[in-house]
């Protein structure tokens, strides 16, 4: 497991036909896919779950589909516009359909937001943090109109950002990733191991 590559699940949550949130997750799926990581890209606008169910999300035709998906992602890649300091419904959705699945993982936010996307990265944090899994300790936020322009970076302060991300998305992601594999499969105590089979 030392040696494979860092398997990325990258989901897209703006629900808008035009979208640069999901220019940027796109962009940055290609970044680390030329750095050596797989890439799964999730656009939730293309592939929509039903309004999450506890009663009926578990037993829905795709939920196996989607549960395999997530299960092999080692880093969860989450872009979604700032809605009034808010992640999108998609993405709060997707989320709500797993938990157990997040444990030992990385979480990256993207965010678009007119002003600082703070709340909505401590969101996703919380999530992360609520399903035992580790979060980057920052996340990548721009403002559309000025950092990018036809699915493209104009800004130099985002590419810096963007090289900090993929960089730190393929180490860390990497050795979680190997300690949650390790964890898994071992017989030390620690939060993971109420998760082995």
């Amino acid at each position: 497991m030392s040696n494979a590559p860092v398997h990325v699940l990258a989901v897209g949550s703006s629900l808008g036909k035009k979208s640069a949130t999901r220019d940027l997750i796109k962009l940055i799926a290609g970044r680390l896919e030329s750095a050596g990581a797989t890439v799964d890209l999730l656009d939730l606008l293309a592939e929509p779950l039903p309004v999450f169910n506890p009663d009926a999300a578990y037993s829905a035709p795709d939920y196996s589909k989607w549960k395999l998906r997530v299960d092999r992602a080692d880093v969860l890649l989450l872009g979604t516009p700032d809605y009034h300091g808010c992640m999108s419904g998609a993405l709060k959705n997707f989320l709500d359909h797993f938990w157990q699945e997040y444990a030992g993982k990385l979480f990256v936010s993207v965010v678009a937001s007119h002003d600082k996307g703070l709340t909505v990265a401590d969101q996703i944090r919380t999530v992360a943090r609520q399903c035992y899994a580790w979060a980057l300790p920052y996340g990548v936020t721009f403002v559309e109109k000025t950092d990018m322009k036809d699915g493209a970076i104009i800004s130099e302060a985002l590419a810096a950002r963007v090289d900090m991300l993929v960089h730190d998305v393929r180490v860390y992601g990497a050795l979680l990733a190997k300690q949650r594999h390790a964890d898994l499969g071992g017989a030390e105590p620690g939060f993971l191991a109420r998760l082995r089979k």
